[in-house]
């Protein structure tokens, strides 16, 4: 029987030889009946209001698919299992996939992850990040008869932008850096 292959006869056959010293070396099953580790491809993009990730994930179901987020870091993970078995006869050129896939993503700051949402339509596993509105700094009123009376006078401001304080004095008095008797 004739194969074609995208791959001429040497290189197939290289290919073949690395994989099988990666599974041994790293723990992979591979042909031999166990799960193997794999990473479904993704695109990330993003606009004004989410991020989105698009999944390949042929041949799955979405009930074969986890998706968390925890701590800012979306995780999505899975098993695709082979359909064909042992009693089927000899098996010429395996090139799909198979076994337990896990991606990991750390969210950048500012998206809502309390409101992520999934759609699996067609083998492409859709998640929507949305941004959360974003903090606007504001101006906090000092309240207290010691903020107004305990510095000669002066009016003191907290701007919640830099965290820092900063003193508005009297045009006529000019502040000196030395020590005077009060």
């Amino acid at each position: 029987m004739l194969y074609r292959s995208q791959f001429p006869a040497p290189a197939f056959s290289l290919r073949r030889e690395i994989d099988r010293l990666f599974d041994d070396a790293f723990g992979g099953a591979g042909a031999r009946g166990g799960t193997m580790t794999w990473a479904p491809a993704v695109d990330v993009r993003e606009d004004d209001k989410s991020l989105m990730f698009e999944f390949e994930l042929p041949g799955l179901r979405p009930d074969q698919v986890e998706i968390t987020a925890d701590n800012g870091v979306l995780t999505v993970r899975g098993e695709k299992q082979s359909q064909r078995s042992e009693n089927e006869g000899r098996h010429h050129i395996v090139e799909r996939t198979y076994g337990t896939f896990t991606r990991s993503f750390q969210l950048p700051q500012g998206m809502d992850d309390e409101n992520i949402e999934a759609q699996f339509e067609n083998g492409v596993l859709t998640v929507h990040v949305p941004k959360s509105a974003l903090p606007q700094p504001r101006r906090i009123q000092i309240k207290g008869a010691g903020a107004s009376q305990g510095n000669g006078g002066r009016r003191q401001q907290v701007s919640s932008r830099s965290g820092t304080q900063t003193q508005a004095q009297p045009q006529s008095q000019p502040e000196t850096a030395g020590a005077q008797g009060h």
